[in-house]
């Protein structure tokens, strides 16, 4: 195997370690973001409740102050039925009192009916808080059992970047433009093994020409069907590309 395809073998097993910890990463946010969902959703039901109680008590004031415009008004009826004389005055009045204290228990039904509701909700969002100071007691909980597991990943991580960064260095730039570019489509199969002729790659059988230029080992091969890297591994060494 010449030395730039050996070069790219061992920058590409680089890469994919460096690359394996993704998951790992994601499965550790999952933890968290399950959590954070969890206490996002809760917080919005502790809003959503809040806004109805709100609204609610919005409107019993509103009934309160008719009922006090009601009231107002019945006296004023009453003033006037003393010395009102017509019987079209008498009824006028009578029909407007009838109007009156009808809207008058109409709002005080209103006023009961919403405090009932309040009072459900306000139980409610006790129950909510409580769910809400126990999520948030988890997430805590939870953040601090994986912050040793982001150490553990991040200190592997940085051992494998110096490794990166020395063997980049030792590298033709031109070859890392090659590989880099292959990468940015082929991911982590950007350089890949030969078995029984068969890229690993796209899973194609090569060529005898790229065959055997694969076997002499003096430049860096290429699949002819999908453009990796290639290079043949005898008894778990590379041997070839």
């Amino acid at each position: 195997m010449n030395i730039y395809t050996k070069d790219l073998v061992v920058l590409s097993k680089i890469d994919k370690e460096l690359d394996s910890y993704t998951p790992q990463i994601e499965a550790i946010n999952s933890k968290i973001e399950a959590v954070q969902k969890k206490l996002n959703e809760l917080n919005a039901k502790r809003d959503s409740l809040n806004e109805l109680i709100d609204s609610n008590r919005a409107k019993i004031n509103a009934f309160e102050l008719q009922i006090k415009e009601l009231k107002d008004k019945l006296e004023e009826i009453k003033k006037k039925q003393k010395i009102v004389k017509t019987e079209k005055e008498i009824s006028s009045l009578s029909t407007e009192e009838h109007i009156a204290k009808d809207s008058l228990s109409y709002n005080n039904e209103e006023i009961e009916r919403l405090n009932g509701i309040i009072e459900s909700k306000e139980a409610e969002l006790a129950d909510i808080q409580e769910q809400i100071e126990a999520t948030q007691k988890e997430l805590e909980e939870v953040q601090k059992s994986v912050e040793d597991e982001y150490k553990a990943i991040e200190e592997s991580k940085r051992s494998l970047y110096q490794k990166r960064d020395e063997q980049v260095r030792s590298m033709d730039p031109k070859i890392l433009s090659f590989y880099e570019e292959i990468r940015k489509w082929a991911g982590n199969t950007a350089v890949v093994k030969v078995e029984n002729q068969a890229c690993y790659g796209c899973y194609m059988k090569i060529n005898d020409k790229a065959y055997s230029d694969l076997i002499k080992g003096e430049e860096i091969v290429t699949c002819p069907h999908c453009g990796r890297v290639l290079y043949i591994e005898v008894d778990g060494e590379t041997t070839e590309a």
